[in-house]
């Protein structure tokens, strides 16, 4: 007998004896094998043990007999032989997701049995697998750990981090699925609605209540940044059916009172979006649910470790002040950086501006402005323009470029950009500000910015993305303070 010939034997007389009180020792007799080797032979083909198949099995068989009219709990569990209410409930709700006393239809996994044909088929769908992919935290692991405070919240943020590399890859292959019209078909649709709302949504539902919790009594010792609740609110508020983006808000709603919803694609398009990529900054077509939803789960996390982050990153230089500015309408007027390449002839453009005293804004610094015309940095080339922030109505000098700022977006791709940013300035030593190796930008973008992302700001990228460095002491000197556009 062949190793296919006997694992297809075990596994039917496994289906057949599910309800039995059966050994491995006693399945290996049946294939005329070693308990050892069976076992070994199992693992490696099946990818889980032979245990795990029948407990799989049997939870799956017992959440369909608990769907009986008139079963009773005590039964079922007696029946898949497990030896108490407890035992039985403990399992059910960890292989499940829910109790034995809130079993649903569509609120079940539905494992099937193995099957060989060269390949294996059966069991959970790849789609599902999915679900393990994310990068879960261990709180419920912790917590009888003798550790302080600050020690707990360092694992927290260790945690964070990493799920900040894993999860976002993660995000773009549930895009990918939910996009696959393939997955979709109306038998896979309970299966599916499992996989997303209780598998995915559902999951990360509870982590974050898990999280709040944990964060919640971490509080009194000082070492939790207050804008992680502010991001668990608004990641629950989103994974509750209750988008922020007005645009997705129907849709959303239309899918979470009925998942059959699903089956039309183009609601399938605004739920997956498009793949957004690693650092979720590569430009798109469609902003999908899942998008918003990748973008939560980074502010979380954002808002753990990037202090820490941040407080690494001044490294011989230093934040001596930090706000942000709601700023009235105003209108920045400048040359592009290559027609004033030459120190000399810089100045001499700032001193045609000094002229213009008369229109000076509350910001009258020499700035190097930096955009990218409202497109992601992946297909928008960097402009650089030197000039000045002056009133709403100065009059353009012919020759000058100028770019308009009002108070609140205008829903348009560019500009007019936003009077709303993060102001930072900076002082130490000027070569470590502007350092660029080890950063994504430099030092003084990447502190701001990361000030931000850990403050739970919203950046308004793209479409009204810019920044901007402040030469304090005139444009022939060092820039020491940084502006980063923001949505307040």
């Amino acid at each position: 007998m062949n190793w296919i010939q006997s694992l297809s034997k075990a596994i039917n007389y496994v289906e057949n004896h599910l309800s039995e009180d059966i050994s491995i020792d006693e399945i290996a007799s049946q294939v005329y094998s070693s308990s050892s080797h069976f076992q070994f032979v199992f693992h490696v083909v099946m990818g889980m043990t032979i245990g795990e198949y029948i407990r799989n099995r049997r939870l799956s068989c017992a959440a369909q007999d608990l769907l009986q009219s008139n079963s009773k709990m005590i039964d079922v569990a007696m029946r898949y032989q497990y030896d108490s209410r407890e035992s039985f409930s403990k399992a059910f709700k960890r292989f499940h997701g829910v109790p034995p006393s809130k079993v649903q239809l569509r609120k079940v996994k539905i494992f099937h049995p193995l099957s060989i044909n060269v390949t294996i088929k059966g069991g959970f769908d790849m789609s599902r697998h999915l679900i393990d992919e994310f990068y879960w935290n261990d709180i419920e692991e912790q917590k009888d750990e003798k550790l302080t405070g600050e020690e707990k919240y360092k694992r927290i943020v260790s945690w964070a981090g990493k799920a900040r590399g894993q999860n976002p890859s993660v995000f773009d292959a549930l895009t990918e699925w939910v996009l696959d019209d393939s997955q979709w078909s109306e038998e896979k649709l309970a299966e599916n609605e499992q996989i997303l709302m209780q598998g995915v949504f559902g999951r990360f539902k509870e982590q974050n209540a898990q999280l709040r919790t944990y964060l919640s009594e971490l509080e009194p010792s000082g070492v939790v940044n207050p804008a992680a609740f502010k991001a668990l609110d608004r990641f629950d508020n989103e994974l509750s059916g209750l988008s922020h983006d007005k645009g997705l808000q129907e849709v959303v709603a239309q899918v979470f009172a009925d998942f059959s919803a699903m089956e039309d694609p183009s609601i399938r398009e605004q739920i997956a979006g498009n793949k957004t990529g690693p650092t979720g900054t590569n430009s798109v077509d469609l902003y999908g649910y899942i998008n918003h939803l990748k973008d939560c789960d980074a502010g979380v996390q954002w808002a753990l470790f990037m202090p820490d982050v941040v407080e690494k990153q001044q490294n011989g230089f230093k934040v001596d002040s930090f706000e942000y500015k709601k700023m009235p309408a105003m209108r920045f007027i400048g040359k592009e950086v290559d027609d004033l390449a030459n120190t000399e002839t810089r100045k001499g453009f700032f001193a045609i501006l000094d002229t213009m005293n008369a229109y000076k804004s509350d910001l009258g610094y020499d700035v190097l402005f930096m955009h990218h015309y409202g497109l992601g940095v992946d297909v928008g080339p960097w402009h650089g323009v030197w000039g000045r922030f002056m009133r709403a109505d100065t009059p353009v000098p012919e020759g000058f470029l100028y770019f308009d700022f009002i108070p609140q977006s205008d829903g348009k791709v560019g500009a007019p950009y936003i009077s709303q940013f993060a102001y930072a300035t900076f002082s130490g030593d000027m070569d470590a500000m502007h350092k660029r190796e080890g950063y994504d930008c430099d030092a003084m973008y990447d502190v701001t910015r990361n000030i931000m992302l850990g403050e739970g700001v919203n950046i308004p990228y793209p479409d009204k993305y810019w920044t901007a460095e402040v030469f304090l002491n005139g444009c022939d000197k060092y820039s020491t303070a940084f502006m980063f556009s923001a949505e307040l």
